[in-house]
């Protein structure tokens, strides 16, 4: 006879916090979100610890190189979609890599022949004022001269004027060269009243920009997540086919940590893949398993050597496997269970695995009830599809905007690795949707946002830090009625139904 669990399966919804005492010193400004990545034994620091509880989630819509660096300055860890070539992805990372704060690679670039139609047509695709003139048009071309907003008119001029006759020349540039740096390039930028500093090396061939704009913001970047070297730490997703050719392309670009990219992780097909890992790398090598929804699972994966291990099965907005296989379970008892199964392992063991939950979060308020439950960190996909940083593209709809976003095992993506059980190699049905998700700029503005809801209910449990948190917090379920009680009702609201009141 199947096994019977005998606790309903919940979902975050069906949750609230309740307050605890809060001392003085309990202000958002006091809390700290540092969290461990990966796994570590008692009594020693982690490998990598972030500064922030969140990772981006192993998807074409989300994680790409532009939101790997923008989540690595927050504090937190962006794993780049490992389903395209081994080839692409290494590249990925190694740009990501090979960021250097403050350095920006130029993505607005023209040659001399190009015409002011280029020019304003680049403006309104990339909104930046600044554009490369270079030999070859391309990002790394020899440096001709550049064109700002300064240097034409559209009212006074043809479109069709070549870039070349209203270009600020080379000659009349200041430019760094390669050994310049960011302070350097700062200085040079102040004492000469100039909006940008062009990079160059020796062989006059554009290398990054620097810009004023950009010296208070990398001032404002006190959590951002950096390696032994200053660069951003970056991760990467990988899976359990092809890793024999994608894990050691994955390290020689210089990703910091890896994970298996499966949408079931109870299986010989990931212990497989740790397997080879740690044959060949030991444990300087970091790699992350999962998906898994109970303690059986866990314990599974700890054993095998993850580093950390993932949560959830069908609670993604775009995740269609509840439906399509009738498998997976609530979020929120998931993610109960898993972390009673850590502990108990730690308490056994001496070695502590982080548990990241994947899936399940629609609202900020959810976020602060999973890390309660005992997450160590959250895996999100949605949340920043939504953002300027993510690749795809942003779309208008009836006034308003929105990001497209679809999941890996949808017909779009045909990501049949993730899902992969051993069989052809192809995606037999799919378990994703392909959808739009409202627009909500970027990824600064809204994590900074997020966190502070966090930081504000932790203090309202009298707690500093996620340990405390996740030891003192006090958890009740809900009722229907009593979730209808927790939004606005018995009210008439002014924007919706009335328009604005004068």
């Amino acid at each position: 006879m199947a096994y019977y669990f005998k606790e309903t399966s919940h979902t975050f919804n069906e949750y609230l916090l309740v307050p605890g005492y809060s001392s003085s010193e309990c202000i958002p400004a006091n809390v700290s979100l540092k969290t461990p990545l990966v796994k570590f034994k008692k009594g020693e620091e982690p490998a990598i610890t972030m500064n922030i509880p969140l990772t981006s989630a192993i998807m074409q819509s989300v994680s790409g190189e532009k939101l790997a660096v923008a989540l690595a300055k927050e504090g937190g860890v962006s794993f780049i979609y490992g389903s395209q070539s081994v080839e692409d992805e290494a590249n990925m990372v190694a740009r990501a890599k090979g960021y250097k704060a403050g350095f920006v690679v130029s993505d607005s670039n023209v040659t001399p022949d190009s015409t002011l139609k280029d020019i304003v047509d680049l403006k309104e695709k990339n909104g930046h004022s600044t554009i490369a003139v270079t030999s070859d048009g391309t990002f790394k071309g020899k440096l001709l001269g550049i064109v700002t907003s300064r240097d034409y008119r559209i009212s006074r001029m043809s479109l069709d004027t070549k870039v070349s006759s209203f270009m600020t020349p080379l000659e009349n540039l200041i430019v760094g060269d390669e050994d310049t740096t960011l302070k350097k390039a700062n200085d040079i930028i102040w004492d000469n009243k100039l909006n940008s500093l062009p990079i160059v090396d020796k062989n006059g061939n554009l290398m990054y920009f620097v810009f004023r704009k950009d010296y208070d913001a990398h001032k404002e970047n006190p959590n951002e997540l950096l390696d032994d070297k200053k660069r951003y730490i970056v991760g990467a997703g990988i899976n359990t086919r092809d890793y024999e050719q994608r894990v050691p392309a994955l390290v020689n670009a210089g990703a910091d940590v890896l994970c298996i990219d499966s949408s079931e992780g109870f299986s010989e097909w990931q212990s497989r893949t740790i397997d080879y890992i740690r044959g060949k790398y030991g444990d300087t090598v970091k790699v992350g398993a999962g998906n898994v929804v109970d303690k059986e699972g866990f314990l599974f994966l700890a054993k095998a050597g993850a580093d950390f291990v993932k949560v959830g099965i069908g609670g993604g907005s775009i995740c269609i496997t509840r439906e399509t296989k009738g498998i997976g379970r609530g979020q929120a008892t998931a993610l109960i269970d898993v972390c009673a199964a850590r502990d108990e392992y730690f308490e056994e063991t001496g070695v502590y695995v982080p548990v990241c939950s994947d899936g399940g979060i629609v609202h900020d308020h959810h976020m602060t009830l999973a890390l309660a439950m005992g997450a160590d960190f959250m895996m999100l996909g949605r949340y920043f599809a939504r953002f300027d940083e993510s690749p795809t593209n942003r779309v208008s709809f009836n006034g308003n905007y929105y990001k497209e976003y679809w999941g890996e095992g949808s017909n779009r993506a045909r990501n049949w690795q993730r899902y992969d059980l051993g069989g052809d190699k192809k995606l037999h049905f799919e378990e994703g949707v392909d959808s739009y998700v409202p627009y909500a700029g970027s990824l600064k503005d809204n994590v900074a946002l997020s966190l502070s809801k966090v930081r504000s209910t932790m203090c309202n449990c009298g707690s500093l830090n996620l340990p405390d948190f996740r030891k003192n917090a006090k958890l009740t379920l809900v009722s229907a009625t009593s979730i209808v009680e927790g939004g606005a009702h018995d009210v008439i609201q002014k924007e919706t139904s009335l328009g604005t009141i004068k």
